[in-house]
């Protein structure tokens, strides 16, 4: 089985490129979902989080998700104490939905804090999605956020230049949906197929 991180920046276009991966036959994981479903009503993750944080983040019995990114993206300290309580969640779920894939999958894994939680090494190959910051700024107004949002969590992500660095392949999304395709299928072609060819050999 061969595994993929792929990260970027916030408004870079990742779950794009995670779609086209998914066309041409690839698994795709999405680290946030599988984060959300770690403190979702009901489980383990769910009562550490309230327990941690108080009612405070709770909205008709559910955790506010944007309440609590207000909250983290505020305060380093409290951040690291919620993904001390989902990061380890995250990895289990991962880790039983591999189990029910076939031996020779190739699996995208969606994963925005890759750089962050220098996890690379969980990984086969990692890809980032890179645009620059006005096309993401504008990318992020259009899905609703404000300007205050967009500053405060591109700054709490790694900088263009940590991903690159830490990533085996950039791709860039300043273009259009068609040259993102191009982009995607090019490398599905010429670098992941033969990589999970050779894989395991």
């Amino acid at each position: 089985m061969l595994i993929v991180a792929l990260t970027g920046g916030i408004g870079a276009g990742k779950s794009h490129v995670a779609k086209y991966f998914h066309q041409l036959g690839s698994y795709v994981f999405d680290a946030d979902q599988l984060a959300r479903a770690a403190i979702e009503r009901g489980s383990k993750g769910f009562d550490e989080v309230v327990t941690t944080f108080g009612d405070q983040i709770l909205k008709d019995g559910d955790i506010d998700r944007r309440k609590l990114g207000e909250i983290i993206f505020a305060d380093p300290t409290v951040k690291a104490n919620l993904e001390s309580i989902i990061h380890p969640e995250v990895k289990r779920l991962f880790e039983e939905a591999k189990k029910s894939l076939p031996l020779d999958a190739v699996v995208i894994y969606e994963i925005p804090l890759l750089v962050e939680s220098k996890s690379g090494d969980r990984f086969d190959y990692s890809i980032t999605v890179e645009a620059d910051v006005e096309t993401r700024t504008k990318r992020l107004k259009e899905r609703g956020l404000a300007t205050h949002e967009i500053v405060g969590r591109m700054a709490a992500q790694a900088s263009r230049e940590e991903r690159v660095s830490y990533c085996d392949l950039v791709i860039e999304n300043d273009g259009d949906q068609d040259s993102l395709l191009r982009q995607v299928e090019e490398i599905w072609q010429s670098v992941i197929l033969p990589l999970a060819k050779n894989h395991g050999k």
